[in-house]
């Protein structure tokens, strides 16, 4: 009896001191954490590291929004997110590292699209033959670009253009371009009613088989499905045309579509390699 008397407050001072804690540590707290915490520009913070970005982004939203664009809801959009390093991208290129065409082909699968190249054609054939007709661009050059460029539809890439052109913005990556091409992709969902994150594109933003960017889908783009062949086909003879024209060759067209040698080179080879294997079977 003597020592339960004594021992008793104690467990009772044990008891309430783990109630006290456990329910200290269940509480919810009625402070946001950093990653709830929206700036002023509707987005949301990371953790304190992110603060410059979001300022960058505040003040993107806002010279967006003096020429008439409103992104806040998309910079809060679940779907918005920034690509980290998205720079490196565009400095590993395969143009950029590869040395000689042999190597540059190598990346590209070209061997493979050499294989694959007149079974496309054969597909498409009236809406190729109606291309060469209507812009006088070779069927045998569109195919080769769009077996290039998408592999014939297959591959329209795995970024969203809307979270690239952000991304380079905020990474002070070729900053001025990105805000140009970012205005002309809000132009291009505006007037097809498109949900911008709908959209896939390459690391360069660039979107549908012919791997356009913004400003070249609303300038030479033909037809409202980005994902139609037949649309992608008269496109890019579209936009070869234009510039055979401003150039007096098709060869000097591809090099506007790639500012590349190799990737000229390429193109022109593959379009040889289908004419050739066309004239023979």
């Amino acid at each position: 009896m003597f020592k339960f008397q004594h021992t008793y407050p104690v467990y009772i001072l044990v008891l309430v001191l783990l109630i006290s804690v456990n329910g200290y540590a269940q509480k919810p707290s009625t402070s946001p954490t950093p990653a709830e915490t929206p700036s002023q520009s509707g987005v949301q913070s990371v953790n304190t590291a992110a603060a410059p970005v979001n300022d960058k982004l505040t003040r993107l939203a806002k010279r967006l929004r003096k020429q008439g664009f409103h992104i806040d809801s998309l910079l809060n959009d679940p779907r918005f997110k920034l690509y980290d390093g998205i720079a490196d991208h565009f400095r590993q290129s395969a143009e950029k590292k590869s040395p000689d065409l042999e190597d540059y082909k190598r990346i590209l699968g070209f061997a493979k699209k050499k294989d694959q190249i007149v079974d496309f054609m054969h597909a498409h054939s009236a809406e190729l033959e109606k291309a060469e007709k209507k812009y006088g661009i070779p069927k045998y050059v569109i195919s080769a670009i769009i077996g290039i460029e998408s592999d014939f539809g297959k591959n329209t890439g795995s970024y969203n253009p809307f979270n690239t052109y952000v991304s380079m913005y905020a990474e002070n990556y070729r900053r001025e371009f990105a805000y140009n091409q970012l205005k002309h992709l809000l132009i291009f969902v505006r007037n097809r009613n498109l949900d911008v994150f709908d959209l896939k594109s390459s690391y360069a933003g660039a979107m549908a088989f012919g791997q356009f960017i913004p400003y070249s889908m609303n300038k030479w783009f033909i037809g409202d499905d980005i994902l139609d062949m037949d649309n992608n086909i008269m496109s890019v003879a579209n936009y070869l045309s234009y510039f055979k024209k401003r150039t007096g060759s098709v060869r000097k067209a591809v090099l506007r579509y790639n500012p590349s040698n190799l990737y000229t080179k390429a193109v022109l080879e593959l379009a040889n390699a289908a004419q050739k294997k066309s004239k023979a079977s």
